[in-house]
């Protein structure tokens, strides 16, 4: 069995520090911001934290949003 050849990211860390903007994300209609992020384990991408309303039943609950969209092959990425 063959192993998958690894995902190399295409831009460098200054390339993506400099030139990465925030991502609008839309869940339920409610717009969030998830911000350009380096991590700590030297992967990066963006991070998003907030709240949404999502309605059940005709009442609205407060949900917890937590995301992180890492760069597939940054960890690896020139420095």
């Amino acid at each position: 069995m063959r192993a998958m050849a690894k995902t190399t990211c295409p831009v460098t860390r200054a390339q993506f520090v400099e030139k990465a903007e925030p991502l609008k994300i839309v869940i339920n209609g409610s717009e969030l911001i998830a911000e350009v992020k380096e991590f700590s384990t030297g992967s990066f991408g963006w991070y998003l934290n907030g709240k949404v309303l999502v309605p059940i039943d005709g009442k609205n609950v407060s949900v917890q949003v937590g995301m992180n969209m890492t760069v597939v092959g940054s960890k690896e990425a020139e420095k």
